[in-house]
């Protein structure tokens, strides 16, 4: 099966949230495929990710550490920015087109056998169809260990059919209710059923709903809870950049010294913001928890493996020179504490700049919230429609925006918007390209910006 045919009967399968009363989201039937698999899950030991935000910037710094250690790595994650490969990965590379088109293939004759059964009520979702391929690919090309983002929640999520080594619980906030509940403790809740018995947990302190909810989850597991904090530097309120010695951090990366494990390295991470230092924390503990089960990691290989991590649309700077005629920062916040971060960081990098937002979200997202925490900042706004049935039209991001006292402006098109931007203010002000995930892909697509 061609690489296009491919992706178009994955996509026929619906989008990853878009679900229906009747099907539920229930492990049983990830573990039926996987078991006419030959349970490719128990091939390879992992680590489960989960969390609201920071979760694919912890698990991208992990895998990246334990590939600079000489471990072969695979990376599952999720949404991708431009390609459906970027979501798996080995060793950093995305699985190639006729790779892909096979896993498929192998998985796809695997459902049908089952549905022809009976044994399956009706076809694995867009997401159980990724995850299994995934275990699949992983098992065929002999990984040493894999990193697994959790897709949404963690309780029900279909990476959640594997034994991990380790589990890694990032910050916990408000998204996703529709699936996961209203109250931070009820979502946090969701997100610690990937805690097992006797078994690891990496987290660090954070809102006291879910440190209670995790708390009570480690302690009826019997598991052992590893905090991160130590790894988090202390920085100073205000402060523009994290130093190493008189040495600035380079614009769009973080860079400050740290003890780990007796030895003091040079954190020097591309993913910027005071947020990240918290991910970076959970990666470097991970790190060192997974020395613990024979994986040999030095400081400095977690040295190296920082700052060689790449994950594209995570407070990335692009300067006008890679050939769109404004400095542009693209950032995958897509929820409250999301805008949060982002407008911390971009006070810490780019203060006194003028602004100017390309905005786009998905309409069951908290889009009023985040149009108040971000457009204040901002000399101007863009609004636009991303290619997804699930996005807010221009119309509804307006009427969320009104209040916020922003100059507003609307394109329908993704390449109306940049257009726009690019026209309005001063040559120097700084295009902010955020809101989803999916405007900035379709950025980077315009763009050529590569993934």
């Amino acid at each position: 099966m061609s690489y296009q045919h491919t992706v178009e009967q994955l996509y026929a399968l619906g989008q990853e949230l878009a679900g229906t009363p009747s099907h539920k989201f229930d492990l049983t039937y990830v573990r039926l495929m996987l078991e006419a698999l030959g349970n490719p899950e128990r091939r390879f030991p992992s680590v489960l990710i989960a969390g609201t935000n920071g979760k694919g910037s912890t698990a991208a710094t992990l895998a990246s550490i334990l590939r600079t250690a000489s471990h072969r790595t695979g990376l599952y994650s999720s949404p991708h920015l431009v390609r459906i490969n970027e979501r798996i990965r080995v060793d950093g590379e995305p699985i190639s087109d006729a790779e892909f088109g096979t896993i498929y293939e192998r998985v796809e004759h695997a459902a049908q056998e089952l549905l022809r059964a009976g044994r399956l009520p009706w076809h694995p979702s867009f997401f159980e169809m990724l995850t299994v391929m995934a275990f699949e690919y992983f098992a065929c090309v002999g990984i040493d260990i894999a990193v697994l983002e959790v897709g949404m929640g963690g309780r029900l999520d279909a990476t959640n059919v594997v034994e991990p080594l380790l589990s890694v619980i990032t910050d916990i906030s408000l998204d996703h209710q529709k699936y996961l509940g209203d109250t931070i403790a009820e979502i946090a809740g969701e997100k610690a059923g990937i805690i097992r018995r006797n078994a690891v947990v990496v987290t660090l302190p954070q809102h006291p709903q879910a440190n209670e909810v995790i708390g009570t989850a480690i302690m009826e597991h019997n598991s052992r809870g590893v905090s991160a904090a130590s790894y988090v530097p202390p920085v100073s309120p205000g402060a523009a950049t994290y130093l190493a010695g008189n040495e600035p951090a380079a614009l769009g990366r973080s860079r400050y010294p740290l003890t780990v494990m007796g030895e003091e390295i040079t954190v020097d991470s591309p993913l910027a913001g005071r947020h990240q230092l918290r991910n970076v924390a959970l990666a470097i503990a991970a790190a060192e928890e997974l020395g613990h089960f024979g994986f040999r990691i030095t400081p400095r290989q977690i040295e190296q493996g920082i700052r060689n991590t790449r994950w594209p649309g995570r407070f990335q700077v692009i300067p006008a020179s890679a050939g769109y005629d404004r400095d542009m920062v693209l950032d995958v916040a897509h929820n409250p504490a999301g805008a949060w971060a982002l407008r911390s960081a971009l006070s810490e990098n780019f203060s006194g700049r003028e602004l100017t937002f390309i905005f786009a979200a998905m309409r069951d997202k908290a889009v009023r919230e985040m149009a108040e925490i971000l457009f204040p900042t901002a000399e101007r706004v863009v609004l636009t429609q991303v290619n997804n049935p699930r996005a807010a039209a221009t119309a509804e991001l307006l009427q969320a925006a009104t209040r916020t006292g922003a100059v507003l402006h609307t394109d329908e098109s993704v390449p109306d918007a940049l257009r726009r931007a690019r026209d309005l203010g001063p040559s120097d002000a700084l295009v902010v390209v955020t809101g989803s995930i999916y405007l900035v892909g379709e950025v980077m697509r315009e763009l050529g910006i590569p993934a």
